[in-house]
C-alpha cells in the first residue's frame, strides 16, 4: 500500500483567528511560496493545522484586532534568500551578538535572569508553557493526537515559534514512550530554542539535548533579526540522533509586513513563503532531494 503524504503545520505564540481562518491562511501562504519560488502549484495540498491558542485564550483574535493577517504579497518573483553573503552563515545580527555574550554569563553562572525577564515580559505564552503543567499537558496532546494518527504517513511537521518547544517535547516524549514514528522533515520557524532558560528546561526533562529519533531531517529556518531565534544555533545546542541526523540552521529572509508597512521578521507567514521553506515542501511532496526552480534560477542567473 502506498504511504500518504501530510504536512502538520503548528502555530506560534499569541491568541489567533479562529482555527478554520488560521488554518486556511497557512495553507495560502505555503502555495503562495511554492508558486513564487518553485514555479509549483499543488491543486491540493495534503495539509493539516494544530491549534492551540484556544487553551490559552477565551475567545479567538477579533478581526478588527489583527495587526498582521495574511495576504498575498505584491510582488513577483522568488521571494528573498538571505542577507547574508554565501559561505557566511554564522553571520549574527547586532541583538544575536549581544545576546551570546549574556548567554555565556548565564550558562557560566547557571542563572538566567535576562531569559526570565525576556520569556515573561515579550514572550507571555512561552512562560505560560514552561511554567503552567495543565496548559503545557494540554498542548502537547492536542499535537500528539494528530502525530500518532498520521504515524503510517510520510510527514512533513513544521512548527512555528513557541510550537517548536511543543513540537520537540512531543516527539522526544514519543521516542521516551517506545511509539514509532517517522518524521521526513521536522522544520522549525523562527524556533526561541537557542535560548539558555528554554535549553535548560528542556535538559532537565529530556537530559541530553539532540535530534528526536523519528527524525530523519531537520531544517532550523531563522531570520537573523528576528528576536525570537537569538541564542546558540540549533545545530550547535542538540546532538545528533542515533542515525546521525544533525540540526541544519538555515538563515532566511522574513520578508512579511505588516498592513502599514512595517517589517515583522518574527510573523509565520513570512517563513512559509520563504524559499528555503518552499524548497522543502516541494522536495517533500515530490520525494527528492533537487532544487526548486528559484535555486535553479539563482545558479543559472
Amino acid at each position: 500500500m502506498q504511504r500518504s503524504d501530510i504536512i502538520l503545520g503548528l502555530h506560534g505564540l499569541a491568541n489567533k483567528p479562529p482555527k478554520e481562518e488560521k488554518q486556511r491562511w497557512w495553507k495560502a501562504a505555503i502555495g503562495e511560496g511554492l508558486t513564487r519560488n518553485c514555479g509549483a502549484e499543488p491543486s491540493d495540498l495534503p495539509f493539516e493545522f494544530v491549534y492551540w491558542a484556544d487553551l490559552r485564550y477565551d475567545t479567538p483574535l477579533a478581526e478588527d484586532r489583527n495587526l498582521e493577517p495574511y495576504y498575498a504579497d505584491a510582488g513577483t518573483g522568488p521571494f528573498p534568500t538571505s542577507r547574508e553573503e554565501p559561505g557566511d552563515e554564522k553571520k549574527l545580527g547586532v541583538t544575536d551578538w549581544l545576546y551570546r555574550k549574556i548567554e555565556w554569563l548565564q550558562d557560566k553562572t547557571g542563572l538566567t535572569p535576562f531569559d526570565d525577564a525576556l520569556i515573561e515580559y515579550r514572550l507571555d505564552d512561552l512562560w505560560g508553557y514552561l511554567e503552567d503543567a495543565d496548559f503545557r499537558k494540554a498542548a502537547r496532546d492536542r499535537l500528539r493526537e494528530v502525530v500518532e494518527r498520521h504515524a503510517g504517513s510520510r510527514i512533513l511537521l513544521a512548527a512555528h515559534s513557541m510550537g517548536s518547544l511543543i513540537a520537540y517535547d512531543v516527539l522526544r516524549m514519543l521516542e521516551r514512550d517506545g511509539v514509532a514514528l517517522r518524521v521526513e522533515h521536522f522544520v522549525t520557524l523562527g524556533a526561541p530554542l537557542g535560548l539558555s532558560d528554554v535549553r535548560l528546561k528542556m535538559q532537565e526533562e529530556h537530559g541530553e539535548l539532540r535530534v528526536p529519533e523519528g527524525v530523519r531531517r531537520w531544517s532550523n529556518l531563522m531570520d537573523r533579526t528576528d528576536l525570537a531565534t537569538v541564542g546558540e544555533d540549533i545545530g550547535d545546542a542538540y546532538g545528533p540522533n542515533d542515525r546521525g541526523v544533525r540540526a541544519d540552521d538555515i538563515a532566511v529572509v522574513n520578508a512579511y509586513r505588516r498592513p502599514k508597512g512595517d517589517l515583522n521578521p518574527h510573523k509565520s507567514y513570512g517563513y512559509l513563503r520563504t524559499p528555503a521553506f518552499s524548497h522543502a515542501v516541494h522536495d517533500f511532496l515530490n520525494d527528492a532531494e533537487g532544487a526548486c526552480a528559484a535555486e535553479i534560477a539563482a545558479a543559472v542567473g
